[in-house]
């Protein structure tokens, strides 16, 4: 490896957050996105509430891109993963996609850019489905 590929590695080993801080989501994922604001001397949180349509980069460049509708208009936002500016991301709702990219999604209107929703499978989900069924009975 080069002497400027080690100097990146060290760099973003420094800035980057620890694994158990990245927030884990996926393409077509409705995401809470909790943003720090400074306003002169107060910071306050602003959320900005979508559907992931795009994660891009790896390492510290990694971004993603989240879409709403706001008053009918299209509004986009790319956020850093690891940007301290982040507080949190909460992952509203699981999107069962088939892309990597949903950028079809812009030139959709109303209900037709609703995504089916993801069924959890895996030990967590058998739980839960179990605790379902023992309640119905």
């Amino acid at each position: 490896m080069s002497q400027r590929g080690e100097l990146m590695k060290i760099v973003e080993q420094t800035y980057a957050r620890p694994a158990d801080q990245v927030p884990k989501f996926d393409i077509g994922d409705y995401v809470e996105v909790h943003q720090k604001i400074l306003e002169g001397q107060k910071e306050r949180i602003q959320i900005f509430a979508g559907t992931v349509i795009a994660r891009r980069g790896s390492g510290l460049r990694e971004t993603f891109t989240v879409r709403r509708i706001v008053q009918g208009e299209g509004v986009e936002r790319t956020f850093p993963v690891h940007s301290p500016r982040i507080a949190k991301v909460v992952v509203k709702r699981h999107g069962r996609v088939r892309r990597a990219k949903l950028y079809y999604l812009r030139e959709r209107v109303g209900k037709a850019t609703k995504l089916r929703e993801r069924q959890e499978t895996g030990p967590k989900a058998t739980e839960s489905e179990a605790k379902a069924t023992s309640n119905a009975s």
